[in-house]
């Protein structure tokens, strides 16, 4: 039994020690596998063609939180993706940094940075600001509290509705009355066929005029072209995107030198790479175990 391994070399160069210590046996690379049949678990980003190779594979463990770009599993393979509380707090640390950007008018002084111009902007108290989350799985919950814990008026919003302490979550019949309430908008979904292309033209129109975008989810979840014209018309005052739809986003698309959007390159978390070795072990104990699989993806839910 083996957890072949095909990603990054400098995360295996952590993760070797790693499992060794634990009594797990870790090939890196295809080309290392000499029997395919005591493969029992591939850790990857995007696995192999062709998994039927491997007979007796157990699990894929994506190694990152996100998995929308796996394709469907075999029959009798779980997918599961990377849980590490450092994720959690690195992507919840952008959405502070953004929302507090765009909160206090960080778009218009870079513009006027670029001029020379010293001119003071409206300064608006913390809790005049309606912030909406959309998605409130393990980082939503946690950027929502910290976000009111800064004093801000803040909401979430799931299909479930699932309850979150000290926030209040709106279902999937609230959408409407989340957005009209959401001075700024947090996306923080997963990308599924539900929510692919959701941030457009008509749910920029159920926003107060004037609103701000923070979009953190999946590029896919965004139409540029209505962004564009939201901004245009007013109904968007700024937006700060770690995603983009496409992404890498071209370097003569026009939201790079749109002085209303602040753009990152999906810079939001990394995977700390001993956090995801040991969410390696923790899936391989608990499939042998017969426990709960941490971090086990539905993919007919995509998440």
């Amino acid at each position: 039994m083996a957890l072949l391994y095909t990603s990054l070399p400098d995360r295996a160069k952590v993760w070797l020690p790693m499992l060794e210590a634990a009594g797990e046996r870790m090939i890196i690379g295809e080309d290392a596998v000499t029997d395919p049949a005591e493969v029992t678990y591939l850790a990857c980003w995007q696995p192999p063609a062709d998994l039927s190779r491997y007979p007796n594979l157990k699990a894929v463990i994506c190694v990152a939180a996100g998995v929308d770009h796996m394709p469907p599993m075999p029959e009798g393979v779980v997918l599961t993706r990377t849980i590490a509380s450092g994720i959690e707090t690195m992507v919840r640390d952008w959405v502070v940094m953004a929302t507090l950007m765009l909160h206090r008018q960080m778009p218009v002084y870079l513009e006027q940075a670029t001029t020379g111009t010293w001119q003071a902007q409206g300064i608006y108290p913390s809790h005049s600001r309606c912030v909406g989350i959309m998605g409130m799985g393990r980082i939503g919950a946690l950027a929502s509290q910290t976000l009111s814990g800064l004093g801000f008026d803040v909401a979430g919003w799931s299909r479930s509705g699932t309850p979150v302490d000290g926030i209040d979550v709106y279902g999937a019949d609230g959408l409407s009355d989340f957005l009209q309430r959401t001075d700024l908008l947090v996306c923080l979904l997963p990308l599924t066929d539900q929510t692919r292309g959701i941030l457009n033209a008509d749910l920029f129109a159920q926003l107060p005029h004037g609103a701000m975008l923070v979009h953190a989810g999946r590029g896919g979840q965004l139409e540029m072209d209505d962004l564009q014209a939201a901004l245009d018309s007013g109904r968007l005052s700024s937006a700060m995107l770690d995603v983009t739809n496409p992404e890498p986003l071209p370097s003569e698309h026009w939201a790079w030198t749109d002085p209303r959007v602040i753009i990152t390159p999906h810079v939001g978390s990394i995977t700390d790479y001993a956090e995801g070795a040991q969410h390696a072990l923790n899936v391989i104990h608990a499939l042998r175990a017969g426990e709960e699989v941490p971090g086990l993806v539905d993919q007919s839910r995509g998440y």
